[in-house]
């Protein structure tokens, strides 16, 4: 009995965690829905446009590099305001092109030039710091290789600079690949939910919201002033992003303008993603949420959504943890008191952590697909599958980051689905075998076996006629598919390779 009470009570406080979690993103809603209209404006307009650095941060980018470059030169700004910094770190062959593509955008009379790093210390940030170092621009317009800027993207940001305090103006991503896959579908549905409720909620209210690393504009005196780029997170961004804003820097986040962007369309280069943000962000929380509470100048409501984002990916902990702990409630080994209480409370924990998240991903696709929300509906069970069948990976990456455990920065594979430019190479380029997020086969194997678990107990339930509570368990097949993904790489990755090894004997 004493057993059984133990089980029950830790079962309860780990769905409170997550009902938590639940039910900030409800606020969210509320506090979007009441803010909806605070539309940011421009203070005025600059009777001469400032100079801006565009600076491109790329890492062995050369499926990709041509149509940003491109797309940076369709840019609607004077060629005599703006230079373009290429950040490059390569190791492959893409550092030539970048060359190539700087002196064929000086002879058509661009200030570009390209700064290549054969360190690569401190990643991203290492480059950034440096490169902002040299930079002729008051302000810095930053780009990942994968975005595609449109022309009007400068003029649509900088005159909110004429606010002195405004630090940051940041747009929100689109998806070139939305409908590539299942997968790059599900992905936009996710990120649809930060950028639309979110981030447009922080920034509205008067709370923090952060940098999201490309597709913003920054005020270089800003980043100076917050203490520069640094490079001992995994998330510099959201570091910075931080810093900035206690020194009293304010932010800005342009809603309804859209910077077009690719999505990760295989499951490995989504999880190095997944597990760079998450622990990432669990980094910052360790170095910055204590001084945000230290500093008199953060406003209370900006502390608690503080505390709530940087600690939300502990929630992958706590579903680990839950799928251990629901497995004797679902069997009858453990067994609730009969009584409409227990029932009342399990049920209300239930709503708060499944249904609440639901609404909030429902209403962004409304925000931002009114013509197709209503499919958009179908993806959103799949969504809290995917979720799922993400926390072994995510929760992974919390571990690593509470222990202090340190990992280069993986890139995200990018190919290029979206470039429709006009190129500066007469041979088109393919999409390469060989840019892949290196993964270990511990984590699908982990996936897989959780996966096998639930679906024993999915058809435990069913045989014993509880189909309701088949239907609550059925999330955790998600597992199947994070699982099946990565493995199904894996084995197309080594008969690739077989078949390569095979072609070059025959030759």
């Amino acid at each position: 009995m004493t057993l059984d009470f133990c089980w029950l009570l830790t079962y309860f406080l780990v769905l409170l965690g997550m009902a938590g979690y639940g039910l900030h993103r409800l606020l969210a809603l509320c506090l979007y829905y009441r803010h909806r209209r605070d539309v940011p404006k421009p203070k005025g307009r600059f009777a001469e446009l400032p100079f801006v650095t565009v600076q491109l941060p790329l890492f062995n980018e050369k499926y990709v590099v041509r149509g940003l470059l491109e797309h940076v030169a369709a840019l609607d700004y004077p060629k005599d305001r703006l230079e373009i910094q290429i950040l490059d770190d390569s190791t492959d062959d893409t550092a030539e092109l970048c060359r190539r593509y700087a002196e064929d955008l000086r002879r058509r009379g661009y200030d570009a030039v390209c700064l290549h790093r054969a360190d690569r210390s401190g990643f991203k940030a290492g480059a950034l710091e440096e490169a902002t170092k040299t930079a002729k621009g008051e302000f810095l317009l930053i780009l990942d290789a994968d975005f595609r800027p449109n022309p009007d993207l400068l003029q649509q940001t900088i005159h909110f600079f004429t606010d002195d305090r405004i630090a940051l103006v940041q747009t929100r991503w689109g998806h070139l690949n939305r409908d590539k896959n299942l997968l790059t579908h599900l992905q936009s549905v996710f990120l649809d939910g930060h950028f639309a409720i979110e981030q447009t909620m922080r920034n509205r209210s008067g709370r923090y919201f952060t940098f999201n690393g490309t597709a913003g504009v920054w005020r270089k005196r800003a980043i100076v002033d917050g203490g520069g780029w640094e490079h001992d997170t995994l998330t510099e961004d959201m570091d910075l992003s931080y810093r900035v804003q206690m020194k009293g820097w304010r932010f800005v986040f342009l809603k309804d303008y859209v910077t077009p962007a690719e999505l990760p369309e295989n499951m490995d280069g989504f999880k190095a993603q997944q597990h760079r943000w998450t622990k990432g962000s669990i980094q910052v929380c360790r170095k910055m949420l204590f001084d945000i509470w230290r500093c008199p100048a953060v406003p209370f409501k900006a502390k608690l959504e503080a505390t709530t984002h940087l600690t939300s990916n502990y929630a992958y902990l706590l579903l680990i943890l839950l799928c251990f702990l629901v497995a004797p409630l679902a069997t009858g080994d453990i067994r609730m008191a009969d009584n409409w209480q227990m029932l009342l409370v399990q049920v209300t924990l239930f709503f708060l952590a499944t249904v609440c998240v639901s609404v909030f991903y429902a209403a962004s696709q409304y925000l931002v697909n009114r013509e197709r929300w209503k499919r958009e509906l179908l993806y959103i069970p799949l969504l809290l599958a995917l979720g799922v069948g993400m926390a072994v990976n995510n929760a992974k990456a919390v571990l690593e980051a509470a222990f202090g455990h340190q990992s280069s920065f993986v890139r995200t594979p990018k190919f290029g689905m979206g470039d429709e430019a006009p190129s500066l190479q007469k041979t088109p380029v393919r999409r390469a075998s060989e840019y892949q997020a290196l993964r270990s086969v511990i984590v699908p194997v982990l996936e897989l076996t959780f996966g096998l678990f639930f679906l024993c107990i999915i058809g435990g339930q069913i045989l014993r006629g509880d189909f309701l509570s088949a239907v609550l368990m059925s999330p955790f097949l998600g597992f199947f598919y994070t699982s099946a993904c990565s493995i199904g790489r894996m084995v197309s990755n080594k008969l690739q390779e077989r078949r390569s090894r095979h072609g070059a004997t025959a030759a």
